[in-house]
């Protein structure tokens, strides 16, 4: 190597190092930003609440006290404090009235979308999640308008409700990555829309990276239209998935139309499949989720009986669930 290469590459390090460095504390600012707002918006949320304590004046959304402070903290300060964004700082206090519940890898922003989840269980999950999994604000009303929360609780006994609320989804084992159903409203399709198999299949490729955040933490797409030959005869899996942290093949099957008792079949060998040929050291055994427009439960269950690999069976719907039938169901669960 000469000497003027040498010298290239020494001053390129010098650069790399240079923006490491930059970066990490810009990053560092960022994050010194916003715990110093969230201490601060905490804080005048706790200002208004005591000063309603002393005064007996509630600071309900319509009342004077609201509007007069966002009218004189505007003039004062400027931008950031209307009259919405001050009731959002006294439900902060009254929600997180312990600020070192309060988590600075969440930003205000993400806060005032928890905040309008009304009941505590779920507030608390979608919150676990965020941080789980990353959520940017965009994400996180996603998940809260496709209710989430409420899809994997009544999946769940009342303990397992409380857990979810409290520690977030927590993923040890092949049935906690399945939902039922899934929400794939964001493909835009009408109900009464006839969409065939492959058209299905190119509405998800085209929107892959909101329908893995439907899908859930750990998953990596492969590939779709994996081929599989036996004998000299094609078959083709609609999407295949890996998953990092079971760290196994996921096989998806979309079906338009009722799952049949033939498609599930279809699922047991694609998975014995890659067990003996794709698996390698280290793989789990594949799971595979034969996801319809409908299913029949007592048809699902015989057929899936004395399968040893792990098949589910899952409907999706194209519109978002009614969060408030779903929250009643909740409620219902965890009280009986």
């Amino acid at each position: 190597m000469d000497k003027q290469t040498q010298g290239t590459e020494i001053y390129q390090r010098l650069v790399d190092t240079i923006g490491v460095t930059i970066e990490s504390a810009r990053q560092k600012a960022i994050q010194a930003v916003n715990n110093e707002l969230l201490s601060a918006n905490w804080e005048i949320g706790k200002y208004i609440v005591e000063y309603e304590q002393h005064g007996n004046e509630k600071a309900e959304y319509g009342s004077a006290l609201l509007t007069n402070l966002a009218k004189d903290l505007k003039a004062r300060f400027g931008k950031g404090f209307s009259k919405s964004n001050i009731y959002l700082m006294r439900q902060f206090y009254l929600k997180y009235q312990i600020f070192q519940s309060v988590t600075g890898k969440l930003t205000w922003t993400h806060y005032a979308e928890l905040l309008g989840v009304s009941d505590d269980n779920a507030r608390g999950f979608y919150e676990k999640q965020s941080i789980n999994e990353n959520w940017s604000v965009r994400e996180l009303k996603r998940q809260i308008s496709s209710s989430l929360f409420e899809r994997l609780a009544l999946s769940k006994d009342k303990n397992g409700v409380l857990k979810i609320a409290e520690q977030g989804q927590l993923i040890t084992e092949p049935k906690d990555i399945v939902k039922d159903p899934y929400v794939l409203e964001f493909l835009q399709i009408p109900e009464e829309h006839r969409m065939t198999e492959s058209k299905l299949e190119q509405r998800i490729i085209d929107n892959l990276q909101t329908f893995l955040l439907e899908l859930g933490k750990g998953f990596s797409f492969v590939g779709r239209q994996y081929r599989i030959t036996l004998d000299n005869d094609h078959y083709y899996v609609d999407l295949v998935f890996y998953h990092r942290i079971l760290k196994c093949f996921v096989l998806i099957d979309l079906k338009t139309k009722h799952v049949k008792h033939q498609d599930i079949g279809q699922m047991n060998m694609y998975l014995n499949y890659f067990k003996a040929e794709e698996n390698t050291e280290g793989d789990n055994p594949p799971i595979g989720i034969v996801l319809g427009a409908d299913k029949n439960d007592i048809l699902v269950e015989y057929a899936i009986g004395g399968i040893s690999n792990n098949i589910f069976v899952s409907k999706y719907q194209l519109y978002l669930p009614d969060r408030k039938v779903l929250e009643q169901k909740v409620k219902e669960l965890i009280t009986e």
